[in-house]
């Protein structure tokens, strides 16, 4: 028979204690995806985001029965979303501006077998250092020439043995390694957070800032251009407002004959070209 469990390891205990209080303590609650995600990723930003978001990664058991205890609007939502190992973010910044800032810090990685090459792999001529052994057929079938000199193989020109977005082969990806090529394009993206009680899906926190900075862009032109036709004054429009109106006083002052400073020369411009017109007019007149 099983004894119920009384005490657990203490770095688990703190883990626990933890997650009970961060959510208390900041705005947002993020997760992401750890299946997707290597250490080596978590330490740059880490540095990155030192005093703005703290990061914890813990595995869902013990993350369900920490958040369970909590009495926060929408925390259910994030319990559903745990899922195997998990890493929370926890930060008073808005969680879609976390996730366009995590989507700027990537990273090259060292490929796996059945990665996607995130660029095109080159893999450059030089003396690479390595002895010959059976690693010579890893570079025969990844179509790599090589040569023997001076006890190490060198290649003997720049090779492209998959393109960005090929697949990298099991092979490969250890020929890759062995000489210290990173292939791979790597970032975390946030799989769901909780600000203030509003759950937001992976979906929901994706945004096209490009598309999104033109949008706006279009909504301020259209707002001021409103705001001039209803003559709406505002710091922003009110240069364009005026000289709007200074253009069409001089446009009724020269309809209407009105002399002053700015207008005469336009009045009798438009006086002698209506003169010449008549009289042209005047002269061709044959009485019947």
């Amino acid at each position: 028979m099983h004894e119920n469990r009384t005490r657990y390891p203490k770095r688990k205990t703190q883990l626990y204690q933890q997650l009970q209080e961060m959510p208390t303590k900041y705005d947002v609650v993020a997760l992401v995806r750890m299946e997707k995600v290597r250490s080596s990723q978590l330490l740059p930003l880490r540095k990155k985001f030192k005093g703005e978001v703290e990061i914890m990664s813990i595995k869902d058991k013990v993350a369900k029965k920490a958040l369970e205890t909590l009495d926060i609007p929408g925390i259910k939502n994030i319990i559903e979303d745990l899922t195997g190992q998990c890493l929370f973010m926890f930060t008073n910044m808005s969680p879609f501006k976390l996730n366009v800032l995590l989507g700027k810090n990537k990273i090259l990685l060292l490929a796996r077998a059945g990665d996607i090459a995130s660029k095109d792999i080159v893999i450059p001529a030089k003396n690479t250092g390595v002895a010959p052994g059976p690693i010579l057929t890893d570079f025969k079938e990844a179509g790599v020439p090589t040569k023997i000199d001076q006890g190490t193989i060198w290649i003997t020109k720049d090779t492209t043995p998959v393109e960005k977005g090929g697949i990298i082969s099991p092979k490969l990806a250890t020929l890759l390694g062995k000489l210290d090529i990173k292939a791979v394009e790597a970032g975390i993206s946030l799989g769901a957070a909780l600000e203030k009680g509003i759950h937001y899906s992976k979906e929901d926190l994706v945004i096209d800032v490009e598309k999104f900075r033109n949008e706006l862009t279009q909504a301020h032109q259209e707002a001021m251009a409103l705001s001039i036709e209803a003559v709406y004054v505002t710091k922003d429009n009110v240069e364009q407002i005026l000289a709007k109106a200074a253009h069409a006083s001089r446009s009724v002052s020269v309809e209407a004959g009105y002399l002053t400073e700015e207008t005469k020369e336009q009045i009798l411009q438009k006086g002698h070209s209506q003169a010449t017109s008549l009289s042209g007019k005047a002269k061709d007149y044959k009485p019947e």
